[in-house]
């Protein structure tokens, strides 16, 4: 099993979604996280001005944090680049801050309701 996470931009969770459950993925964990990367902030990403004299320097933002959303699911290993490459495509804009994706191994799961474990406890 593997345990996909994602760190993406707010506006995409929905979208994720519908695409994950559309791919017969709909069991997902999502929650909202600040970070940033090597950006340091994303001019245009949240309704608020940057100065002209920030603009000038070459600098896309002066944020600390910036919100995020971060989202993880549990997957058969036959299922991991099916899932990746939907997080991708519905993700991909090509402007910085797109998000990352963390792939880890998962030794077992279990379903508290029936106590079943390993994959059929996904």
């Amino acid at each position: 099993m593997k345990e996909i996470i994602a760190i993406i931009r707010p506006k995409k969770v929905e979208e994720t979604k519908d695409a994950l459950d559309k791919l017969g993925f709909p069991g997902i964990t999502a929650s909202a996280v600040l970070g940033r990367g090597k950006q340091r902030g994303i001019a245009g990403e949240l309704s608020y001005p940057v100065s002209p004299e920030l603009a000038a320097m070459g600098r896309s933002g002066g944020m600390k944090f910036i919100p995020k959303r971060f989202i993880t699911v549990v997957v058969e290993d036959s299922d991991v680049e099916k899932i990746v490459s939907t997080i991708v495509k519905v993700n991909q804009t090509a402007q910085i801050g797109d998000g990352k994706i963390f792939i880890s191994s998962i030794d077992n799961a279990v379903r508290v309701r029936t106590g079943e474990t390993g994959i059929p406890a996904l």
